[in-house]
């Protein structure tokens, strides 16, 4: 990081010690597969953009930048961001205006980022679509923690659309009904079950650890959860494979752990 925007980021951010403040910038934050591909910040003060812009490229390979209204209703006609983080104080208008002009067109993330205090404008800014307000100064440390937040939601969300109800062999599985029926006949899951189809659904193609699947369904820190997924495995497979005996849909990865297979 170049020694301009070290000191901008020292005195930009000036509630924190500067190893604190800094600490995101190096990119040894940078957390699992939810990195986008493109951003997009509305911030009319030049320094404190840089600085966001800094740290946000940490996750994102383009972030795109605008300092007034204008210029950013240009920038989302020509390219689709992923989320936005949004200034309120714009020269040629207030950024609440641009938020209900986004929020007709979009609903990526909006994270509005501002000095103004004021609880009525917070809930009045929510309920015009933003999903976030971060009052100023903020450390990049909570900005990113909040960007990476949004993202995953928003991520898990589009998956959860995509995969709200498929058919493939005589199974057919409903998500948002939480119902599967196999060759006609309703199979019933358990609660335990429901939520570990669903987060193996929600990463469908990716192998999730018995580690990581642990921590989705069941959130313990104390137990065997090699064993214990495997038991619960084994008994959703007999209720979700058209044959059990040579899964198709939730297959073992060895020495990672299991997968959902996109039908």
């Amino acid at each position: 990081m170049s020694q301009t925007l070290r000191f901008l980021s020292a005195n930009l951010f000036p509630t924190l010690p500067l190893e604190k403040r800094l600490l995101p910038l190096t990119g040894s934050t940078k957390g699992p597969s939810t990195d986008p591909s493109c951003l997009l910040v509305v911030e009319d003060d030049a320094a404190l953009l840089a600085v966001i812009v800094e740290t946000l490229s940490t996750i994102c390979p383009r972030v795109l930048s605008a300092s007034t209204l204008a210029g950013a209703i240009a920038e989302c006609s020509k390219e689709t961001p992923e989320l936005i983080v949004l200034d309120l104080g714009l020269p040629d208008g207030d950024g609440s205006q641009l938020l209900f002009h986004l929020r007709a067109l979009t609903s990526v993330p909006i994270i509005v980022l501002s000095g103004r205090e004021s609880d009525d404008e917070k809930v009045m800014l929510l309920d015009a679509g933003a999903d976030d307000f971060i009052s100023k100064p903020c450390s990049p440390a909570e900005l990113l923690a909040r960007v990476r937040g949004h993202l995953r939601r928003a991520a898990q969300s589009s998956a959860a659309r995509s995969w709200a109800q498929f058919t493939i062999d005589g199974i057919e599985i409903d998500l948002v009904a939480q119902r599967v029926t196999r060759n006609g006949e309703v199979q019933r899951l358990t609660p335990t079950e429901w939520a570990l189809l669903r987060a193996l659904i929600l990463h469908a193609g990716k192998p999730l650890s018995t580690k990581q699947l642990w921590d989705m369904v069941w959130a313990r820190e104390f137990g065997d959860p090699t064993v214990h997924i495997r038991v619960h495995i084994t008994h959703l497979r007999r209720k979700v494979e058209p044959s059990p005996s040579m899964p198709r849909l939730i297959v073992t990865e060895p020495g990672l752990g299991y997968r959902f297979v996109a039908p």
